[in-house]
């Protein structure tokens, strides 16, 4: 049993002010693996008090400073990568295929933040000013449990590289990821204050960072719920904010697609992360002239895909984080069932020969309406829906008819109207043909999906404030 009692605030490993235990889980066994003690907003304050102190010297670094100090970072990340592996794989059950990715990404995004900085323009001549880009301030760094730990270090990277100091919100639910980081970001030797990390509640930790004056910029990744609530708190001292929040993405399999790669890709695309990911393709859209095709093709990869054990090396979709989020996955089966979609495959359950884990079976269903409950709310678990359409026209109009716009997914058999399509669908990201992730593009959404961008040189801009200097 894990006991997890320390919290990082000015360069140091503390014991939280508040008492609350949390109790974590192995969504695979359902069993309790050990708690949390969860930090309070009294600690927050603490950590953002320490930021406070650490700005001044760190917010005039030079960027060689910086870029050795994140390189620290990286190799003490990456040092720990097995360790970090075990940790996701026992308390978020991502499949072991997945997880290795996973852990060797929370180490990467350090060099990805050397890559920006080194190509970003801290400084331009603009008419007669001087425009010189100068740091926001302490920044408050808000983590979702869906990818805990990269979240963690690509959001501090960012800060770092741009001379801003953090505070951090990693979530509760992810505690061994966090340990893990922290340590290895101990290890790195920043200067106190330049970093802390407090595990606690967002309507308590979360809350008192985003209510406080001395914090000047919030990223937060997660619901969009939520992100509309930290919005309007920010509104109060007029905060800068960056959210990255919900999706509905579609896949759109053009006429002329290749069904041998454009199944598979439409399968993964909704199933990545064990459909617990933000920009999980599951509104599919297919032409009503091939349906017959695509759906038989498409039932037998979704039959094929194995929910189970995240430590086998075959399964390729690992539990739901918690009980809450398989209860709310398995309403959102029923609800397209009772609305009157036709399940290809999958269903409401656990998997055949599974009794306890939370894991989902995977789904599939066709004869879905783009104003059906499961085809407009963001589900975050392995059920995809198929939307049949006549045209183009009708393609671009379902794909954007959407509250959301994070990403979408275009197959063709012609890239030039791949591109011609993609420029037409609301979504901070269009991926044509592929589900390569590029760590220095912008990412972040349209709509609801978000506000601001993260990653590269564009995600360093949100951390920074232009200042034009002009004198004759």
């Amino acid at each position: 049993m894990y006991d997890l009692n320390q919290i990082y605030v000015d360069g140091a490993f503390v014991t939280p002010h508040g008492e609350e235990r949390f109790e974590l889980f192995n969504p695979a066994t359902e069993a309790v693996i050990g708690t949390v003690r969860l930090a309070d907003a009294d600690d927050a304050h603490r950590a953002i008090a320490a930021a406070k102190r650490a700005l001044p010297a760190w917010s005039r670094t030079t960027l060689p400073e910086r870029a050795a100090l994140l390189r620290r970072m990286h190799a003490a990340v990456a040092a720990r990568e097995n360790e970090l592996f075990a940790a996701i794989t026992e308390e978020y059950g991502a499949p072991v295929s997945r997880t290795r990715w996973m852990a060797q990404y929370a180490a990467q995004v350090f060099l990805d933040a050397i890559h920006a900085m080194e190509h970003f323009e801290f400084e331009r001549t603009m008419g007669i000013a001087h425009v010189v880009m100068q740091p926001v301030g302490v920044v408050g760094l808000i983590t979702p449990w869906n990818a805990n730990a990269s979240f963690i270090t690509g959001k501090l990277a960012s800060a770092l590289a741009t001379g801003c100091t953090a505070v951090i919100k990693p979530s509760e639910m992810s505690a061994l990821q966090t340990r893990v980081v922290m340590e290895a970001l101990h290890e790195a030797g920043a200067p106190a204050g330049v970093f802390n990390i407090v595990t606690g509640r967002g309507d308590v930790v979360g809350a008192a960072i985003v209510d406080s004056p001395d914090v000047r910029k919030i990223s937060f990744t997660g619901s969009t719920a939520v992100g509309k609530g930290i919005l309007r708190a920010a509104a109060g001292d007029i905060k800068r904010v960056t959210l990255e929040l919900g999706g509905k993405s579609p896949t759109i399999i053009l006429d002329d697609a290749d069904f041998a790669t454009a199944v598979p890709l439409a399968i993964q695309a909704g199933f990545m992360n064990s459909g617990q990911a933000c920009v999980a393709g599951t509104r599919i859209l297919v032409p009503r002239s091939r349906m017959a095709e695509f759906e038989a093709l498409a039932t037998a990869a979704v039959d094929a895909c194995v929910s189970g054990d995240p430590a086998h090396a075959d399964t390729t979709i690992g539990p739901m984080v918690s009980q809450k989020q398989w209860d709310r996955v398995q309403s959102y089966i029923a609800k397209g069932v009772a609305e009157g979609a036709r399940l290809l495959a999958g269903g409401e359950g656990r998997p055949e020969g599974y009794a306890r884990g939370w894991l989902v079976r995977p789904t599939l269903f066709t004869d879905v309406r783009n104003d059906m409950t499961i085809a407009r709310d963001e589900i975050f678990g392995p059920v995809l829906s198929i939307i049949a359409y006549d045209d183009e026209e009708e393609a671009i109009a379902i794909a954007n008819d959407t509250s959301y716009g994070l990403s979408a997914y275009i197959a063709t058999g012609d890239l030039a109207r791949g591109a011609r399509m993609a420029a037409r669908i609301d979504s901070g990201r269009v991926m044509i043909n592929t589900l390569t992730h590029e760590p220095k593009a912008p990412f972040g959404g349209f709509k609801q999906s978000g506000l601001g961008r993260e990653n590269g040189v564009i995600g360093l801009e949100a951390y920074l404030e232009p200042k034009a200097i002009i004198g004759l």
